[in-house]
């Protein structure tokens, strides 16, 4: 700990003597409260959110499908997962071990790869969103009396990105309309696109209706949608259990300290409490990993 408060104060020191003091005051006026140049101040809410974190330290904000990040340059991205330093830290401080900063380490990347995946799920989540309503406006357009290519310009494709963007200017430029709508579906969420493609073709190539095919594939992703979200709901339940029981040793050791027995120094400066440290952490990884798989198999489904 010594060491680590060493090596901070001296980069503090350095960046100090480096003319930057104009730029710590007007991180520290948006961190705690003033409106300068960096914006405006951050709640404590935000603060838990990882917003202030990301205000003092972001030279620049990253926005991708997990949602805003900070980013350290060279060091890469991070979030909210950076709360897992301070809290090992704090434990290393109680416990006068190194070994709970190796942990804050390795959970750190497993929390990071937790929230990229979450970030992957709610983009899949927008995207089918996206599909269901480009469906239904484009075929509220054509009821209107305007031509497929109108229409898809009418609509336009919110929610797609830069393949959404293809399609619309495919149609727009009388490009290859159906191919587009293909490579769109590509993406996770979008795969309904691939039946406004089959329907867009046979519409131009043979006479059939578009407006109606493309009715029947929003009703049926919606149907879709509205299974998942119940399936969803019914494993709150599981997902609240398991949560909870892994958050188990956490409330021993705290009510083992309440009592005086003092567990952080037998389970860091003994050779028994390592055991129990090690063959603990592997049966708490061994049912967490249990659970998301059925709780990911029962989403396949």
């Amino acid at each position: 700990m010594a060491l680590v408060a060493a090596v901070l104060c001296a980069v503090g020191a350095g960046r100090l003597a480096g003319g930057r003091r104009e730029d710590v005051r007007r991180r520290a006026r948006a961190l705690f409260g003033g409106v300068g140049e960096a914006g405006p101040a951050v709640g404590w809410r935000a603060w838990l959110r990882g917003e202030g974190v990301r205000k003092w330290c972001a030279g620049r904000v990253i926005e991708g499908e997990a949602g805003p990040r900070w980013s350290f340059g060279r060091w890469g991205a991070c979030g909210r997962e950076i709360w897992c330093l301070p809290v090992g830290l704090v434990a290393a401080a109680l416990g006068r071990s190194v070994l709970p900063v190796l942990a804050s380490v390795a959970a750190l990347f497993l929390v990071r790869r937790r929230l990229a995946a979450r970030g992957a799920v709610r983009a899949r989540d927008r995207r089918s969103v996206a599909v269901i309503g480009l469906c239904a406006a484009v075929a509220g357009e054509l009821r209107a009396g305007r031509q497929p290519a109108q229409a898809l310009l009418a609509a336009g494709a919110p929610g797609l990105g830069t393949a959404g963007s293809a399609v619309v200017a495919a149609a727009r430029y009388g490009g290859d309309v159906p191919r587009a709508l293909r490579a769109a579906a590509r993406l996770p969420g979008a795969a309904g696109l691939t039946g406004m493609a089959a329907c867009w073709q046979v519409a131009v190539e043979g006479g059939a209706g578009l407006a109606s095919g493309l009715e029947r594939i929003a009703a049926a992703l919606r149907a879709q949608r509205d299974q998942r979200d119940e399936l969803r709901a019914q494993l709150a339940g599981p997902r609240a259990t398991a949560l909870m029981l892994a958050l188990l040793p956490a409330g021993g050791l705290l009510m083992g300290s309440a009592l005086g027995a003092d567990p952080l120094r037998v389970l860091l400066h003994t050779p028994p409490g390592w055991g129990c440290l090690v063959i603990g952490g592997l049966l708490e990884w061994c049912g967490v990993s249990w659970t998301v798989r059925i709780v990911a198999a029962a989403e396949d489904t």
